[in-house]
């Protein structure tokens, strides 16, 4: 029943951060988030009900690691992007790294699986997965890190930099969210 109900949540709010992100062409996108999204809320009620749950505490236990999951999937995406905008901001270099950003498409729908599995790895107390998250990620990655074909107005340099702070502002969200959880 657990692995059922992260699986519906980590589904849900996937698809609910895709909806987030207005496309020409979404539709299904955004169809698929709000089914995605009404199961994720079903979820949360079965699980507040108590079928199979024997105590008030484990229900509770149960919707704060739904909030919490959910806090680390959705809220890494704005603070990641907030940082790299205080990193444009003070850096001579700016628009290289703005537009090393177009170089590294995806970053938004990567950057929520990647603190949904480092989430779920550290609560499931596999902190192991951590590593093996980080080594998926910089592998897929590493082609678009060295590809000679980048822009002109993009330097290597900027591609990396983003791809760092970002990778370690994401994480570092996720890990303070399961923190927060199993501290509790």
């Amino acid at each position: 029943m657990t692995a059922l109900v992260l699986a519906l949540t980590a589904g849900g709010l996937l698809f609910a951060v895709l909806a987030w992100v207005p496309k020409a062409g979404a539709t299904l996108e955004i169809v698929l988030s709000g089914i995605m999204l009404a199961c994720g809320v079903a979820v949360g009620l079965v699980l507040l009900s108590g079928d199979g749950v024997a105590s008030w505490p484990e229900r509770w236990w149960n919707v704060l690691l739904l909030l919490a999951g959910g806090l680390a999937v959705t809220g890494g995406g704005p603070l990641t992007t907030s940082v790299l905008a205080l990193v444009d901001r003070g850096n001579t270099r700016a628009q290289s790294t703005q537009k090393a950003g177009e170089v590294l498409r995806g970053g938004a729908l990567i950057g929520s699986l990647e603190r949904g599995a480092i989430f779920a790895a550290l609560v499931a107390g596999w902190p192991e997965g951590l590593a093996i998250v980080l080594a998926i990620k910089g592998l897929a990655r590493y082609p678009e890190l060295r590809s000679p074909d980048q822009p002109a107005s993009v330097t290597p340099q900027a591609v990396a930099e983003r791809f760092i702070i970002g990778s370690f502002t994401s994480v570092l969200w996720a890990v303070t969210c399961a923190g927060f959880l199993l501290s509790h």
